[in-house]
C-alpha cells in the first residue's frame, strides 16, 4: 500500500478509495431486503410474523450502536481495520443465519443475522463516510451520497435475485452463498480505504475562512451542543418512518396486488405473483432508496441541508397519510419509490449535515455516535409496525404516527441553526 499513497496522485486516487466504498456498501444494504425473505418464511415455510420480523429488528438495533462504536474505533485504529473486520462479521453472521434458517431456531437467526451481521453491518457502514468525508471536503454531499447510494441499491439487487436463489437452492443455502460472497468482496475492498495525509487538501481547494476552525471540535464538545441533538432527532424521525415502511414493503404491497384474473388461479398461482409483486416492489423502491441518497444529497450542496431535510420531512407526511386509503397497487409503487429516495436522501445527507456543524477532525465519533439514532429507530419502526399489524390486521395506525413523526422532524428542522463556538486560547472551542 505504500505505493498507493503517491502524493502527486492522490486526488485521482481518492476516487478509488470512493469505488471501494461503494462496493462494501452494496453488500451492507441488502440488509434492506428482509422483507423479501420474511414474506418465504412467514407465507410458505410457516414461520409467525412477529419473530420473524424480530431478526430484522435487532440487525438495525445492533447496526445503529455498531456505528457509533465503529466511528470510535476509525479515528483510533484507522478504516482499513474497521472495515476488514466489519467484513468478517458480516459474512460469517450470515452464513449462521442460514445455519438458524435450515435448524428452525430463532435464537441462531437472531445470534447470527441480528448480532454478529448486525455488529459487522454497523462497523461497515460507518467507515466509508468517515474516510470519504475527509477525502472530499471539496464534495461532502456528492460524494457521501455515492457512498451510501451503495447501501440503498444493495438490497435492489437482491430483491431482483432472491426468488431465484431461494427457489432453486432455499432460503438457508441462500444465506451461505451469500455470506462467502460478502465476506470476500467487502475484505478485498477494505484494503483500499486509509485516511488521507494530515493538511492534505485537494488541488486547488481551500476551506471557507469561516469553518477552518470547526476541525477543532472533538467529540466531547459537539456532544454537548444542543444542536448535535437536535441533529440526532431529525435522523431518527426519518429513519423510524423509513425502516418501519421497509419492514413491510413487500407486505403492504402484496395485499395491493390484484387482479380480476386472479378468480380463474387457484390459490397457490395467486400467492406466487403476490410474492413476485411485493418482491418487484421492494426491488424498484431500492433503487430509488439509492438513487434519492445521491440527489437529495447532491441537492443540499447547493440549497443546504436544512431546506433539503425540511422538504423531504413535508413531503413525506402527506404521502404517509394517503397510503391508507390506497386501493392501487401501481399508485403505492410510485410513493413507496418517493418514500424511500426521502429515507436514503436522509442518511446520505446527514454526513454532510454533521461535518458542517463540527468538523471532519474527528467526524467518525461524532456521527458515528449519532447514528445510534439508527440503531434506536431501527428498533422502533419495524417493531411497531408488525405490532401493530398483528393486534389491528391493517397498518394505518402506524402510517398515521409515522406522519405524525415526521411533522415533529419538520419542525425541529425548522428550528436548528449552526452550532456558534467561542475560540479558547489553547485553538479549542466550546459550543455557546
Amino acid at each position: 500500500m505504500v505505493t498507493f499513497l503517491i502524493k502527486d496522485n492522490l486526488d485521482k486516487q481518492r476516487w478509488w478509495i470512493a469505488l471501494a466504498a461503494i462496493i462494501i456498501q452494496l453488500c451492507l444494504g441488502t440488509i434492506y431486503s428482509w422483507s423479501v425473505i420474511k414474506n418465504e418464511l412467514v407465507t410458505n415455510q410457516g414461520w409467525q410474523e412477529v419473530p420473524t420480523s424480530l431478526a430484522f429488528v435487532i440487525a438495525l438495533g445492533v447496526i445503529g450502536f455498531a456505528a457509533a462504536v465503529g466511528g470510535l474505533l476509525v479515528d483510533k485504529k484507522g478504516p482499513r481495520f474497521v472495515a476488514t473486520l466489519g467484513g468478517f462479521l458480516f459474512g460469517i453472521g450470515t452464513i449462521i443465519a442460514g445455519v438458524g434458517i435450515q435448524l428452525n431456531n430463532f435464537l441462531i437467526l437472531y445470534l447470527g443475522y441480528g448480532l454478529i451481521a448486525g455488529l459487522g453491518n454497523g462497523f461497515g457502514y460507518v467507515t466509508p463516510i468517515a474516510t470519504l468525508i475527509r477525502w472530499f471536503p471539496d464534495k461532502r454531499g456528492l460524494v457521501t451520497g455515492l457512498a451510501v447510494m451503495g447501501f440503498g441499491a444493495g438490497s435492489f439487487f437482491v430483491g431482483l435475485i432472491a426468488p431465484y436463489f431461494i427457489n432453486n437452492f432455499g432460503v438457508s443455502n441462500t444465506f451461505y452463498l451469500w455470506g462467502v460472497g460478502f465476506l470476500i468482496l467487502i475484505v478485498v475492498s477494505a484494503q483500499l480505504l486509509i485516511n488521507p495525509p494530515s493538511g492534505w487538501l485537494p488541488q486547488g481547494y481551500e476551506l471557507p475562512t469561516g469553518n477552518k476552525s470547526l476541525n477543532c471540535f472533538s467529540f466531547h464538545q459537539a456532544i454537548r451542543a444542543s444542536e448535535w441533538w437536535i441533529l440526532w432527532g431529525i435522523l431518527f424521525v426519518n429513519v423510524s418512518a423509513g425502516m418501519g415502511l421497509i419492514s413491510q414493503l413487500s407486505t403492504i404491497a402484496r395485499d395491493l396486488y390484484y387482479l380480476p384474473s386472479f378468480e380463474s388461479l387457484n390459490p397457490q398461482e395467486v400467492s406466487l405473483l403476490q410474492d413476485r409483486a411485493g418482491s418487484f416492489v421492494v426491488a424498484i423502491a431500492s433503487i430509488f432508496n439509492g438513487l434519492g441518497r445521491l440527489f437529495w444529497a447532491w441537492l443540499s450542496d447547493k440549497f443546504g441541508r436544512k431546506a433539503i431535510f425540511s422538504t423531504m420531512f413535508i413531503t413525506q407526511a402527506v404521502l404517509y397519510l394517503i397510503i391508507p386509503h390506497l386501493n392501487s397497487y401501481i399508485i403505492f409503487v410510485f410513493i413507496a419509490c418517493y418514500l424511500l429516495s426521502c429515507l436514503g436522501g436522509g442518511f446520505a445527507t446527514m454526513p454532510a449535515f454533521a461535518a458542517d456543524a463540527f468538523g471532519s477532525e474527528n467526524i467518525g465519533r461524532i456521527y458515528g455516535a449519532m447514528l445510534t439514532a439508527w440503531g434506536s429507530a431501527g428498533i422502533i419502526g419495524p417493531f411497531v409496525f408488525s405490532w401493530i399489524k398483528d393486534n389491528t390486521a391493517n397498518y394505518n395506525y402506524a402510517l398515521y404516527g409515522a406522519t405524525t413523526l415526521l411533522v415533529i422532524g419538520f419542525i425541529l428542522t425548522r428550528i436548528y441553526k449552526p452550532p456558534r463556538i467561542t475560540i479558547i486560547k489553547n485553538g479549542g472551542i466550546d459550543p455557546v
